[in-house]
């Protein structure tokens, strides 16, 4: 499997803003997810229209926590420990593809033996929204990867220069938020991201 960039909102920009980035990273990122936890869902409804209307797929949307916004647009929800337990989920909503994060081994099978399509797992190395929490880091990702058969994307601190080490984990992709959305240049910096994802990978 080709390994994965995903990109996620990080509660910073304005949705326009976010949706304009997009735009330009489309041709470079999997996935974008809407990470908006301030925001109601007739916002995060909006904020869908707009990545469509830049041109975003909808199979490369992916919806945090929010499965009625998921639900009516057809794209991937992203749950949390807050969220709808993913099992309830895949029940109602078998069609959604449904991604789960999760911060240690345990959680990590039971996101598995719920269903999850896939998982996310972090912080993997130190990280500014994660202040004083130390890393999980890479030792924990190449336990986890090799005792769950289900995609595992890090997320954490990755920077171009950490993802051979992040890959060679085991892991099958990885996900960004500031390390794009804040960088001078997002375009180059994912197309960075994407060169080192793919020398790894072949």
């Amino acid at each position: 499997m080709r390994k994965q960039l995903h990109v996620i909102s990080d509660g910073k920009l304005s949705l326009e803003a976010f949706a304009e980035i997009a735009g330009e990273l489309e041709p470079f990122t999997d996935k974008f997810h809407l990470r908006e936890k301030h925001r109601t869902s007739r916002e995060l409804y909006t904020g869908v229209k707009m990545l469509l209307k830049k041109g975003i797929p909808t199979h490369k949307i992916v919806i945090n926590d929010r499965v009625d916004v998921a639900w009516a647009f057809k794209t991937g929800v992203h749950l949390a420990f807050h969220s709808l337990p993913i099992h309830i989920v895949k029940m109602h909503f078998p069609d959604i593809r449904i991604g789960c994060s999760v911060h240690s081994l345990e959680a990590a099978e039971e996101a598995t033996k719920q269903g999850a399509d896939y998982i996310l797992f972090g912080h993997i190395f130190e990280t500014d929204s994660k202040k004083g929490v130390p890393p999980r880091g890479i030792g924990a990702l190449e336990v986890l990867k090799k005792r769950n058969d289900i995609p595992v994307l890090a997320i954490g601190g990755i920077k171009p220069e950490n993802v051979p080490e992040v890959l060679g984990a085991g892991a099958d992709g990885i996900a960004v938020m500031s390390g794009i959305l804040q960088a001078k240049d997002p375009i180059e910096t994912a197309k960075l991201f994407l060169k080192k994802l793919n020398e790894e990978g072949q």
